[in-house]
């Protein structure tokens, strides 16, 4: 869920490190953060933010799209010569993880 939207940063979506490292995000991967709240869709960058806090920031333009308090799904995308499996994390309420798995 989006803690906060800041329309004034210059632009991506902060995640706490300990989410990023359970979903294999990495600081500067692009991103496609669905809403599923609105249907709203976007691409952005993944920033880091601190670890335990569950805070995930909406910034910048994308602001105006995605809400605070909106449900979102965050996908990343790679190509791989080799097989790569999915990984899949949910989060409660307040972005604590409370399924993980692929």
């Amino acid at each position: 869920m989006i803690t906060a939207a800041d329309v004034d940063y210059e632009g991506s979506i902060e995640i706490p490190t300990d989410l990023m490292e359970a979903a294999g995000l990495w600081e500067g991967e692009k991103v496609l953060v669905a809403s599923i709240t609105s249907g709203n869709r976007l691409e952005t960058y993944v920033q880091p933010g601190a670890p335990g806090t569950g805070r995930i920031i909406i910034n910048g333009g994308a602001a105006h799209r995605i809400k605070k308090g909106e449900r979102v799904a965050i996908m990343a995308f790679g190509l791989s010569q080799a097989p790569v499996l999915a990984k899949k994390i949910v989060l409660d309420e307040t972005n604590h993880v409370i399924r993980a798995g692929r």
